[in-house]
């Protein structure tokens, strides 16, 4: 632990157990949408919060109750290689590092669930493609 993380979950549960009900309900949509479009992923902490790995890291969820993750609200699904993703729609956010790209949602009924899967399905390609590069 360090003072960015005072808390160090053990498991996703844990970390679950720990945010806010708001959020809990979003990483959990985020989570069951991951796993529909990844099924065979493996989920791991790191950082304090759940990413999602097949070959290389995939993507991650990060609620804005883990602290230093820069989320200042809400809870936010990155693409660990956003920047290898066609992102034809404008729809994720690039942040300080320039490969990662995020979304951030503070409601359920913001995350459109048909458009989030076009972007977990090209980045299941893209991780396919680095495996065998």
């Amino acid at each position: 632990m360090s003072k960015l993380q005072p808390t160090k979950f053990r498991s996703v549960a844990e970390m679950l157990d720990f945010i806010p009900g708001r959020e809990r309900k979003i990483v959990e949509y985020l989570r069951a949408l991951v796993f529909e479009c990844i099924p065979e992923c493996e989920e791991k902490l790191a950082y304090n919060v759940p990413f999602y790995y097949r070959h290389s890291r995939i993507c991650y969820i990060w609620p804005a109750s883990v602290p230093w993750g820069g989320i200042k609200e809400g809870v936010a699904i990155g693409f660990c290689r956003g920047h290898m993703l066609r992102d034809d729609m404008q729809y994720l956010e690039q942040g300080d590092r320039k490969e990662v790209c995020t979304k951030t949602f503070t409601a359920i009924r913001q995350i459109e669930p048909d458009v989030l899967k076009v972007y977990l399905f090209e980045a299941k390609d893209v991780d396919e493609k680095i495996r065998n590069s």
